[in-house]
């Protein structure tokens, strides 16, 4: 396992990967040792190797200075149900500056009626930003959830629609 904690223009971010792809990502913190904190004892037995996420790093500092951004890259789902494996997969096909429902996330897994399930699925999102679920909306436009909290998401909706 391998992690890096480093600074954007919202704050710190922690990103922890294994061998197999990037495995939890935080939103921004006001501090690096919060940052660090979130990611949990995962980093006990991780090695902290920055440069390995150079490009990772760079464009998330792109991201948090206004850019539309694309995060490709492996992700590891080790974990993760089938269920929620396909909700955040979906959920990364909603590009920058879009958003979609949670309906509509339902009726790409295959889950008509699904939303509910959508939502908590979206809730378990390792991957902020990465699998943007901040993207998702209720049907009548509003908010939703969001495990960042709502001001969270409103500032990257509004950090992407601008």
């Amino acid at each position: 396992m391998f992690y890096a904690v480093f600074n954007t223009a919202a704050g710190w971010v922690g990103i922890l990967s294994s061998a197999a792809g990037l495995r939890l990502t935080t939103l921004p913190q006001r501090s690096e040792e919060t940052a660090r904190g979130r990611l949990g004892d995962n980093i006990k037995d991780a090695v902290s190797e920055p440069d390995r996420f150079r490009d990772l790093i760079e464009r998330y500092r792109a991201y948090f200075s206004g850019n539309k951004v694309d995060f490709p890259g492996e992700l590891d789902l080790d974990g993760a149900t089938l269920f929620q494996q396909k909700v955040w997969r979906a959920a990364r096909l909603i590009p920058c500056g879009e958003t979609r429902s949670y309906k509509w996330v339902a009726e790409q897994v295959g889950s008509r009626g699904g939303a509910r399930a959508v939502g908590q699925a979206l809730g378990r999102n390792p991957l902020p930003i990465i699998v943007p679920c901040h993207r998702v909306l209720a049907s009548d436009g509003g908010p939703g959830g969001f495990g960042g909290g709502l001001e969270m998401k409103r500032f990257l909706l509004k950090l992407e629609l601008s």
